[in-house]
């Protein structure tokens, strides 16, 4: 019999030694623990896993005991956040969207924050609205990863819509594809105008300085700056610079 309560003993320090456990006392406090011992008419509550630190109660103040994950065992190792800049790359590579469009698009939408939200309810990089998020499979809007790929699959369904018309995707976007099919281009929303111009003008400036330095981006465009944004169908009207006069 004596040797079956040390086995049994033996079993609870074991199971106990990977979480924390909570000794909650009839006077309503509670004591965290990491093992325990029954002693005669008391419990011995070790603090460390050395046994170095404890406290006896008697057994007739425990009313019950509980425990949780132990806080101090180490998760696994986290992957390191990725940085947007990575972010944007892998969703050029995944959807053909040139890179430099989709942070031409980031800046103006939401200046790099991704836990930006408009006065409308957009929210995050790309500014998504709620519904829209949805429609892309975006569960979280505030995840980078997540918000700056839906809004890049938007962005190539678009360019696809408009037949690689950067200009009416771009309109799009900010304003709705029901709009553009209304007006059959950029509606005469000054917002839209002034969105539209600002997003080119530094797709264009990006790929100045790209040509400058002699580098390239990720994505279908070259660095020349005379390519249009996305890997959709690519008329003689959808250069940079002709998307450039047109915005104006």
């Amino acid at each position: 019999m004596r040797a079956a309560r040390t086995i049994a003993t033996l079993l609870l320090l074991i199971s106990t030694a990977f979480a924390v456990e909570i000794a909650e006392l009839r006077n309503g406090f509670t004591i965290r623990h990491r093992t325990r011992e029954l002693r005669e008419g008391s419990v011995r509550l070790y603090m460390d896993d050395e046994k170095k630190t404890f406290v006896d109660i008697p057994a007739a103040e425990i009313q019950s005991y509980s425990s949780e994950p132990d806080p101090a065992t180490p998760p696994e190792a986290a992957m390191p956040a990725k940085s947007t800049s990575q972010i944007v790359g892998e969703a050029s590579l995944e959807h053909g969207v040139d890179s430099d469009f989709i942070r031409s698009v980031i800046r103006q939408e939401s200046a790099g924050n991704s836990q930006a939200v408009s006065v409308a309810g957009a929210r995050g990089l790309m500014q998504l609205m709620p519904a829209t998020a949805l429609d892309l499979g975006v569960s979280d809007s505030f995840s980078p990863e997540q918000n700056v790929h839906g809004g890049t699959r938007y962005l190539r369904e678009l360019l696809e819509r408009y037949n690689g018309d950067a200009i009416k995707a771009l309109a799009a976007y900010n304003a709705g594809p029901g709009a553009v099919d209304h007006y059959k281009g950029v509606p005469p929303y000054r917002e839209t105008r002034n969105y539209v111009a600002r997003v080119v003008r530094d797709y264009n400036r990006s790929k100045q300085g790209a040509g400058k330095s002699g580098g390239g981006s990720g994505g279908t465009s070259s660095a020349t700056h005379t390519t249009t944004p996305g890997a959709a169908t690519k008329p003689a009207n959808s250069s940079a610079d002709t998307v450039q006069r047109a915005a104006k």
